[in-house]
């Protein structure tokens, strides 16, 4: 019996391959399926109000309600009702000062937790990580009162301020458990060669904490941004209001322009879709990191 040349083997191997793979293909599993149609049946109740949104934003209210057509009048109305640029500026100053004091706590908070020994260490993180269960709801009245004590609601600071309060207590665990991802013979080792405990942060362990630290901003804008309850008790001041607690008052109206309300709401959603799609892949090793440890 002759033997196969190299040249047939791997014709054979090919083929034998190809004949799996299109066997392979026409069985489909009544679980995969199952799962595709479940899947798919979220995605379009996920993505059908923004399809709706962005559809009935290029109507007028005569387009919205039957007739044929497509317009920018609800674009043109939302600017002259609203001072859509100047509440995008609000809202973009609120965030950014709450993030700086979350992320300045957070970190920080997260390096003594997780590196530093210190008696009843546990006991405070714990009771840090408890807020986190407490509604915002009841303690919303409590808070109002006491800012408004201290002059604190016609201006930034109070909303700047509960919005920190709010976020810092997940932003300290998500920090926590990155930084006990880092091994300690690495501090100890900087330690060692004459390095203090702020400079260790400030050096190795701030720089390894990027994604983690993205991840908290990404997570803590959207919920900041997106806000309506705190901006609207807190930013009593007209001048001061964000573009959400803007469209609330404008949906509160005895007659509603809901063409005019729904461009209003996707320009309000596109810088929060931007800084998710931007930052989606830090976000995703953020949230999995320290999860080994």
């Amino acid at each position: 019996m002759p033997i196969p040349t190299i040249t047939e083997r791997l014709a054979s191997i090919r083929s034998t391959r190809s004949a799996g793979k299109v066997v392979a293909k026409k069985k489909v599993s009544p679980r995969r399926v199952i799962l595709f149609v479940v899947m798919a049946a979220g995605a379009f109740i996920m993505f059908y109000p923004f399809w709706f949104m962005i559809d009935a934003s290029f109507k007028s209210n005569a387009q919205f309600r039957g007739m044929e057509g497509y317009s920018f009048d609800s674009w043109a109305k939302l600017f002259d009702i609203l001072p859509v640029g100047q509440q995008l500026a609000n809202s973009t100053i609120v965030c950014v000062l709450a993030l700086i004091i979350i992320v300045s706590v957070s970190t920080t908070a997260g390096f003594a937790f997780a590196k530093l020994r210190y008696r009843r260490a546990t006991l405070v993180f714990l009771l840090i990580i408890s807020a986190m269960l407490i509604p915002m709801q009841s303690i919303i009245i409590p808070a109002y009162v006491n800012l408004a004590q201290f002059n604190m609601l016609n201006s930034y600071t109070g909303a700047v301020l509960i919005y920190a309060a709010l976020g810092t207590p997940f932003a300290t665990f998500l920090m926590t458990a990155f930084y006990r991802g880092i091994p300690d013979e690495l501090i100890e080792a900087a330690v060692i060669d004459g390095l203090g405990y702020w400079r260790v942060f400030l050096r190795i362990a701030l720089p390894l904490s990027i994604p983690a630290v993205v991840t908290v901003i990404v997570l803590q804008f959207i919920q900041i941004w997106g806000d309506l309850l705190i901006g609207l008790l807190f930013l009593q001041n007209t001048d001061l209001r964000t573009v959400t607690v803007g469209l609330g008052v404008l949906a509160t109206g005895r007659v509603t322009d809901i063409p005019v309300l729904m461009a209003g709401s996707l320009l309000s959603a596109i810088p929060a879709i931007i800084v998710y799609l931007v930052f989606q892949r830090q976000l995703v090793s953020g949230l999995t990191a320290g999860m080994g440890k």
